[in-house]
């Protein structure tokens, strides 16, 4: 007993140290240029750990993967940035065309809405786990996610869980806002890479 609590506690330091580290760096870029590598490293260090590579200095960690990822990490930035405010403005133009034709369109960018936003909770993990190129963490982040509906869901619901208790406690998002449900995508796609990649081996053998 005295063990799993020892290592709870540890999880726990880990984990608002994490959150502070991804705080500060998101600060570092200014956030606009910061954010993106820090969510980046803070991927790096979950998957590490879940690796059982738990005995590395988190900030020497930390740093290397948000020095060595700040372009590429800027690019996914500006692309989903780009996507985002594209998909603003048609929100808007259909906002104030609300004739038949414009509600037909409704469908079609809904869809792509989800599908966008489901696709964007496994493209950091997919990026720090597979050496890929720019395009293909996209493509490979949007397939796993076509094929991992259950855990895809258990996902969102972990996510509405934490987000619901962070609400009614805020104190708790400030040490564990980023870090703790960074760890709840993080998990559950580390999961779906091993189950992928067993698959994948058993038919070669």
């Amino acid at each position: 007993m005295t063990h799993y609590l020892y290592k709870i506690t540890v999880w726990i330091s880990r984990l608002a140290i994490l959150n502070l580290l991804w705080l500060g760096f998101s600060l570092l870029g200014l956030i606009v240029f910061g954010f993106f590598p820090a969510t980046v490293a803070m991927f790096a260090v979950l998957r590490s750990w879940l690796r059982g590579e738990d005995d590395r200095p988190i900030f020497q960690t930390y740093w290397r993967a948000y020095k060595a990822e700040f372009l590429a990490a800027n690019g996914y930035g500006i692309l989903i940035s780009i996507l985002g405010f594209i998909v603003y403005l048609n929100l808007i133009f259909m906002s104030v065309n609300q004739s038949g034709s414009m509600l037909l369109l409704h469908i079609p960018l809904y869809t792509f809405l989800i599908f966008s936003a489901l696709t964007l909770l496994y493209l950091f993990p997919t990026y720090v786990h597979y050496d890929l190129g720019f395009f293909q963490i996209i493509k490979q982040a949007f397939l796993i996610m076509m094929i991992q509906p259950i855990q895809t869901v258990m996902m969102i619901a972990g996510i509405a869980a934490s987000a619901v208790v962070m609400y009614y406690i805020p104190g708790l998002s400030f040490f564990f806002g980023g870090s703790f449900i960074a760890l709840l995508i993080m998990a559950t796609c580390y999961h779906s890479f091993q189950t992928i990649e067993k698959k994948q081996q058993s038919r070669s053998t």
